[in-house]
């Protein structure tokens, strides 16, 4: 293995869209509102937390609920 090879061993783009399954838990920060629902986006992807009273910028930690990847969008909880 050349050292260039070595150098990029794992070496992974990320997605501007990233993908993720019903039940997955993560930690975000509240981007916006739309009405009753917070906002969370995550590069080109959104996510919904419909009536959630949680204020922008707000950290949280949410479980996906359902998820489009065509559109990139989906729904969540807060936990």
């Amino acid at each position: 293995m050349s050292r260039f090879d070595a150098f990029l061993a794992g070496f992974e783009f990320r997605t501007a869209t990233p993908q993720y399954e019903p039940g997955d838990e993560l930690p975000v920060i509240i981007t916006g509102r739309d009405g009753d629902d917070a906002l969370v986006r995550i590069g080109d992807t959104r996510l919904r937390l419909p009536d959630t009273d949680v204020a922008v910028d707000d950290e949280v930690r949410i479980r996906v609920t359902a998820f489009d990847a065509d559109d990139a969008t989906g729904e969540a909880e807060l936990l």
